[in-house]
């Protein structure tokens, strides 16, 4: 039996590591973008001088010889299911019994006028971090369209050089069809207080050309020229799969899978970015391109691919990441706009850069949704009340265990019982039990 997969991302490498946990099957890794699985999201930090490529790679170069994962460097160009072949680059032709397809993600264009010019380019490859160190040499300014966390990151990174920087974001506010509306005017603050050029409401009509095909400016949808150096897309990204579109291959916007993650074609899978569920959980998009549901995938695969019948559940939605400054993290169900049976508790300190939202059933009284700016909660403890539907008093009561910021750091759950008591006119008050003893004995009571 030899096992394919297409793609060395964390989803095609998580499929790879437990195919061969369970198996004794040949298995080839296929990717034209790098040699080894590295970290994506740590792309940022390559470029800021903070790690080097051979940082972010989590395994040792033996690691792949010793678990008999073989290794193709190929773009493949062309894949024959009636056949089971896929044909690379360099004639490379490679036979499977069975595929799976990790393809991840490429940055959205929208057809602007010099979108393919030198100096244009998105944040998610190797290549396109290399395309950024060159891009950068005697960079006068970049232009990066989109607001959402590629583009904040990609602005961090230019930033950490003294390349001005400005954004355009078409939304009236930064990444608020996903950030409640204090939140996302928090970000617009903290942008503008590390000194970016910040445009909201502003889309990009075209980029400019220097006549060497390089971009030297950009014209936004008002008529405004902005000179620039590099213009940076992370307006969103779509599935890698454009290669595919004319195969027999069940596609919409990605690959259609069932909750096996198996196509519409026998012995081919879908994993990680490129997959889209046919059937998705309540509250759960048919696409995620998120790190932890692409572990998920590549794992659910490699069981399914090896024998057994493994339903892909994603669990309660969870994310993080960083704004600038600002640690990010949501738990559960938390939306840019309320439905009406949506209630919500929201507390902000004076320095505008921490915040605690709670969401929880207006009528039923359960908690729904943590949303947390500068101030982190354990994932073990919020994903136990959510999964239990715990009434938002008792949640309340005990917030403190859930904190799990540093030692000696302030903690401001105290704060948000106020908050919530004033809301609702309750007299609750916090439970003494917190940090890492009190999330023990919390998480233990049920074991």
């Amino acid at each position: 039996m030899h096992i394919v997969i297409l793609g060395n991302g964390i989803s095609g490498v998580t499929a790879a590591r437990f195919i061969r946990k369970r198996s004794d099957y040949k298995i080839t890794l296929i990717s034209g973008e790098s040699d080894s699985f590295f970290s994506r999201t740590a792309l940022m930090y390559i470029y800021m001088g903070h790690m080097r490529l051979e940082d972010t790679q989590p395994y040792e170069p033996f690691f792949w010889e010793k678990n008999r994962i073989n290794r193709l460097k190929a773009w493949i160009e062309r894949v024959d299911f009636t056949q089971k072949r896929l044909y690379g680059s360099g004639g490379k032709v490679v036979q499977y019994d069975k595929l799976i397809l990790a393809l991840g993600s490429a940055p959205n264009k929208f057809g602007w006028p010099g979108q393919d010019l030198d100096r244009v380019g998105g944040l998610y490859t190797l290549q396109d971090l290399e395309a950024m160190e060159k891009g950068s040499k005697d960079l006068k300014r970049a232009v990066i369209v989109g607001g959402g966390l590629i583009g904040i990151e990609m602005g961090e990174m230019f930033h950490s050089r003294q390349i001005p920087v400005t954004f355009l974001v078409r939304e009236s506010s930064y990444w608020n069809h996903i950030l409640p509306k204090e939140e996302s005017e928090m970000i617009n603050r903290h942008i503008l207080e590390h000194g970016f050029d910040l445009r909201l409401s502003t889309e990009l009509k075209s980029i400019e050309s220097d006549g060497e095909g390089r971009a030297c400016g950009i014209t936004t949808n008002t008529g405004e020229t902005i000179a620039c150096g590099y213009v940076g897309l992370t307006a969103g990204v779509h599935p890698n799969i454009g290669f595919l579109a004319t195969t027999e291959l069940e596609i919409q916007k990605g690959i259609l899978v069932n909750e096996y993650l198996q196509t519409n074609l026998p012995d081919v899978y879908a994993v990680g970015d490129c997959a889209q569920l046919s059937a998705p959980k309540p509250g759960r998009r048919p696409i995620e391109a998120i790190w932890y549901t692409g572990r998920m995938m590549g794992e659910v695969a490699a069981y399914n691919v090896t024998g057994d019948s493994v339903a892909y559940d994603p669990g309660i939605w969870f994310n993080s990441a960083k704004f600038l400054d600002i640690e990010y993290q949501v738990y559960g169900d938390v939306r840019a706009v309320s439905p009406e049976e949506h209630q919500s508790v929201y507390w902000e300190h004076k320095d505008g850069r921490k915040s605690i939202r709670l969401v929880y059933h207006r009528d039923e009284g359960h908690i729904l949704g943590f949303n947390l700016m500068g101030i982190r909660y354990r994932h073990e403890v919020c994903e136990k009340w959510l999964a239990e539907k715990t009434p938002i008093a008792s949640v309340i009561t005990q917030l403190g265990i859930a904190n799990f910021d540093p030692e000696f750091f302030r903690q401001y759950e105290k704060d948000i019982v106020e908050a919530y008591n004033q809301q609702t006119g309750s007299a609750l008050s916090l439970h003494k039990k917190r940090g890492l003893k009190g999330a023990l004995q919390f998480l233990n009571r049920t074991i």
